[in-house]
Formats: C-alpha cells, sequence, structure tokens
C-alpha cells in the first residue's frame, strides 16, 4: 500500500481589511501553497477549494477571523454550481474575481446566490459591461489602486456613488500617496501591502483519503441514501470526521446544539451540506494519498467503542472520544484545544479535557491499555481479558478498513 504521512501542513493567507479610523473590520483569505508564500501561486478552484477547507473545517473560521467579515475569492466553478460553496450565508463574502467571465451563465448564478442571502463582492472592478452587468447585486466593490491611474478612480468613484448600498473598498495600496488619494476619493475601507501584508496562517491537518471521498460522494448521490453507510464511510476516517465536526461548528453554519457523535454532526449538518463538503474536499484534496499510519487513531476510536458499550454508555460517544484524542495526537495539539473549537456535548468534553465523567473512564481504561499500565488496570471497570479480546477486534477492523483502501486504489 502507498503510504503517506498522517498530517499535512496546512496555510492560508489572511490580509486585513482596514475602516478610515485604521481599525481591522475584516479579513481577505489568500491561497498560500506554503508558510513563507508571498503571493498565491494559483487562483483557480483549486486554490478556492484549499481556502475554503483549511477555513472552515482546518483551523475553523472563528480562530482565523473572530467575528469580523471575511472575503473569499470566488472562481467561475462556484459561481455557475459546478462546485458547491458549502457554508451557509452570514459572515463570509463572496468574492467575484475579475478573471471572470460575467455570461448569462455566471449573472444566474450570482443573483441565485443573493437572493440566498449571500453578500457578493466585485475584485478589482471596472466600469466595463462585464462590471456594471453585478452591480446592482453587489455589496462591496473593490478597485485597485496600482493598475488605475487617478483619473479612472476619481470617475468610476463618481459613478459609483449613484449606486445605493455599496460600500467602496481600495485595494493594493502600496503607497501612503495612493493611501491618501483613497481617502481623498471618500472609500469606507482599505487594503493593501502600506497597511498590512497578507500574513499566513499555518497548522497541521490530517492527511485524508481520497478513496473514501470518492466513496462516500458516491453514497451521498444516490437516489436513495443510506444514513447507515454514510456514517460508516464517515466514521472510518479521522480526517473527514474532525473536518465534518468543525464545519458543524463554523461560524457560517447557523447550529447552536451540541454533538455527541459523528452521526448527530451529519444528521445536524443534513445530508445535502455534507455532500457539499466532500465534493469540496475531493478537490481540495486532490493531491492527497491514503496511509496506514491512521490505524492507531481508528483502533483507539474502536476501542472506545467497545468499552463504552460495555459500561451501557452510548457506543458512538465512546468512538467519538476515542477519535478525538487520537486526532489531537496526530495534528501536535492539546485535547483541550481542539475540544474548544467542536460543538461537543457537555460529558464528551468532560471526558477530553478533564478525563471527567463515564466517559473520561472509558477514555483512561483504554490509555491505561495502550501504556500497558498494569496497576491502573487493575482498578479498570473493564477485565483485563476483554480488554485484550477487545483490542484484536479493533486492530483487525482498522487492518480491514486500511486494507480495503489498499485494495480500492490498486483496483482504480
Amino acid at each position: 500500500m502507498t503510504t503517506a504521512p498522517p498530517t499535512r501542513a496546512i496555510h492560508v493567507g489572511r490580509q486585513p481589511v482596514y475602516d478610515r479610523f485604521g481599525d481591522v473590520v475584516g479579513y481577505e483569505l489568500l491561497f498560500r501553497s506554503s508558510a513563507d508564500a508571498v503571493s498565491a501561486t494559483s487562483r483557480n478552484a483549486f486554490a478556492t477549494s484549499q481556502v475554503i477547507v483549511s477555513a472552515f473545517t482546518e483551523f475553523g473560521l472563528g480562530q482565523l477571523v473572530g467575528d469580523r467579515p471575511c472575503f473569499v475569492n470566488l472562481t467561475r466553478e462556484f459561481l455557475v454550481g459546478d462546485l458547491p460553496v458549502p457554508f451557509d450565508p452570514g459572515q463570509t463574502v463572496l468574492e467575484v474575481l475579475e478573471t471572470v467571465t460575467v455570461d448569462d451563465k455566471v449573472y444566474a448564478g450570482v443573483r441565485d446566490l443573493v437572493e440566498r442571502g449571500y453578500t457578493i463582492a466585485l475584485d478589482d472592478f471596472r466600469l466595463d459591461e462585464t462590471g456594471v452587468r453585478l452591480l446592482p447585486m453587489a455589496t462591496y466593490v473593490k478597485l485597485d489602486m496600482v493598475d488605475n491611474d487617478t483619473e479612472t478612480l476619481t470617475s468610476t468613484v463618481g459613478r459609483l456613488r449613484g449606486q445605493p448600498g455599496l460600500t467602496l473598498v481600495a485595494e493594493r495600496i502600496e503607497s501612503e500617496e495612493r493611501l491618501a488619494l483613497a481617502f481623498e476619493l471618500g472609500f469606507e475601507l482599505f487594503q493593501g501591502h502600506v497597511l498590512g501584508r497578507a500574513h499566513v496562517i499555518s497548522g497541521r491537518g490530517l492527511s485524508p483519503s481520497a478513496i473514501r471521498r470518492l466513496d462516500l460522494l458516491t453514497t451521498l448521490t444516490a437516489n436513495e441514501i443510506d444514513l447507515r453507510k454514510v456514517v460508516a464511510l464517515v466514521t472510518t476516517d479521522p480526517a473527514l470526521s474532525f473536518r465534518l465536526l468543525r464545519a458543524t461548528n463554523s461560524a457560517a453554519s447557523g447550529l447552536r446544539q451540541k454533538v455527541g457523535s459523528i452521526r448527530d454532526a451529519i444528521v445536524l449538518l443534513g445530508l445535502h451540506r455534507v455532500r457539499e463538503w466532500v465534493a469540496l474536499m475531493v478537490v481540495s484534496d486532490v493531491s492527497e494519498a491514503t496511509e496506514d499510519q491512521l490505524a492507531a487513531v481508528l483502533i483507539r476510536a474502536r476501542l472506545c467503542q467497545t468499552v463504552a458499550e460495555h459500561l451501557d454508555l452510548p457506543p458512538e460517544s465512546g468512538f467519538t472520544v476515542g477519535l478525538l484524542s487520537g486526532v489531537a495526537d496526530l495534528i501536535d495539539q492539546s485535547i483541550a484545544e481542539v475540544a474548544h473549537h467542536l460543538p461537543l456535548t457537555a460529558d464528551v468534553a468532560a471526558a477530553l479535557i478533564r478525563g471527567e465523567g463515564r466517559l473520561g473512564e472509558v477514555l483512561a481504561t483504554v490509555h491505561s491499555y495502550e501504556r500497558v499500565d498494569l496497576g491502573a488496570l487493575g482498578q479498570a471497570p473493564v477485565d483485563s481479558g476483554e480488554l485484550a479480546q477487545a483490542y484484536l477486534s479493533a486492530l483487525g477492523w482498522s487492518t480491514q478498513t486500511l486494507t480495503s483502501l489498499g485494495d480500492n486504489r490498486r483496483i482504480s
């Protein structure tokens, strides 16, 4: 089986947007291929997919931008519906790139997004047929302070002032002189190197399985969706499980309920929204491969599930506790930090953060077994012989899962 590291580096560029008082009032999220990248190497659908998946399901939108608006560039594929916008309307501003040709299909797609409640920004706006056509649907209009001369900027701003409800953003401000001009022309918002360069936020994310993504996407597009199969496919993929839990907690999801299992997260998000996220992850993770290094996480999750069931606790909650503790180890974060960004029920959160409650006892038992802590195992609520049998069963299940992925890859 071809293997890959269990984690991968993730990067998102974040450039601040300022108001006339010099306060940061929002951020633009940008594709960056590395921690030291100073500009985007790509502005295609792959780049946009990476930004969206990383921002919402790896870092968490709250961690990146707090409660401020964020601007996300969209390519044609997202505007016309070939790729989904998988988050609800909220603090995210959808930015139509200047490279998009505004034909009838793009116009209809943008109109549909506005009717669904999304906020639209027009990037690098120009007073031509293409720009003017989308103007009535825009809330923000961004003008390039480098490529436009003073006469063009003055004329364009004058024309835009006749359009009600517009917020004008001066972008690519790279000198004090252009900043002064932007203030003189009456722009409301400001963005550019003279104020603040894009800062690359980096972290570690789980390497996903492209094969399982495709399998799950096929299941989600069937005429009759089998929820049990969807849950089974998600729970055997730690990366996807973690991302969907994060998606339920994103500021734009509109959900305020807590979840105690992966199944709860899928039901709360809804199969349609899960399908959109998975479709986007297939694009975002196109270069990633499967790996058997995730076996330890799967074994721990399965073992916690079995112990929870033995103690008459919800087995799904046991699986989630084991899964997330393993994910925290893989991405080198404290379990408290991981749990803080997830919409977990009180008993699951207490077990993970403080080791409290009966689920905390489940996790402690499994940790003791993994460390071969005979003293602690002597006080465990499950007999050591039963634990050994449960471990072998979990080992067999994880091996079968990973082998199946390897077989699928060889067939494909």
